[in-house]
């Protein structure tokens, strides 16, 4: 009863003050099919999503285009070197996907968090990675923290391990021990020096070595944070490590 009551109120509530597109800012009204299911995105926007799907780069998760023949590297993934098996990604980062992680980490829009949980019940590929694993989310320094009052990666892995069940759950093995400036302007090479040492376990993280780690932020860059992540938890133990993103870009 309650929540039938629930879903009357949130029902009327639209009705009365029908909720706004994060990316065009335009009114988003019901919607059935494809583009349904989207509570701060409109049908318009909906369709520009930028889906990943295979064939895709088995590092960072970019779509490979056109016919594939041989192996081929990925431009994104040069000089990466990665400490982990596997990453894969739900959406690039363009327009609508974009918008919602600006508004969730930029503007505190943890609304926006049912649309992205959306998004990855659409991604197979992703949840196929997700199912049974541990999600490890990326840490923030406790002032960062403090500042923004919530770990993004925490949230997006929260969301990630509901979209795809199958025992997957979410532990915060690492801590972030270094301050460091923000990684938005810089190309690999600093992002790399910038990181060093920047990452430990957490206080207390305890992980069976066979368990199946996956380490989970909202974009995938250049790699150098998750790599710095991956690792530390390799030289815990954690041989059996990927990566997923919500974006790429």
């Amino acid at each position: 009863m309650n929540a039938t009551l629930g879903q009357l109120a949130r029902g009327l509530g639209n009705v009365v003050f029908p909720p706004g597109c994060v990316a065009c800012r335009g009114l988003v009204e019901p919607a059935v099919g494809e583009t349904g299911g989207f509570r701060h995105l409109c049908v318009r926007c909906v369709r520009q999503i930028d889906w990943v799907a295979p064939p895709h780069c088995t590092t960072c998760g970019h779509p490979f285009y056109g016919e594939m023949e041989g192996e081929r590297q990925c431009p994104h993934c040069v000089g990466l070197a990665p400490a982990f098996r596997e990453g894969r990604t739900a959406v690039l980062m363009k327009g609508p996907a974009r918008a919602l992680v600006h508004e969730l980490k930029y503007h505190r829009g943890l609304f926006v968090l049912r649309d992205m949980e959306e998004i990855f019940r659409r991604a197979a590929h992703v949840l196929a990675l997700a199912r049974g694993a541990v999600l490890v989310p990326v840490p923030l320094h406790p002032r960062k923290e403090r500042e923004r009052s919530y770990n993004q990666s925490a949230l997006l892995a929260a969301a990630l391990a509901r979209a795809a069940g199958g025992g997957a759950r979410v532990a915060s093995l690492l801590q972030r021990t270094a301050d460091t400036v923000s990684q938005t302007h810089h190309d690999r090479r600093a992002r790399q020096a910038n990181l060093k040492n920047a990452f430990a376990l957490a206080r207390g993280a305890a992980f069976n070595p066979a368990e199946h780690l996956v380490l989970v932020d909202d974009v995938f860059t250049t790699g150098s944070t998750l790599n710095s992540c991956a690792r530390v938890l390799r030289r815990a133990g954690g041989v059996n490590l990927d990566v997923i993103t919500f974006g790429h870009g």
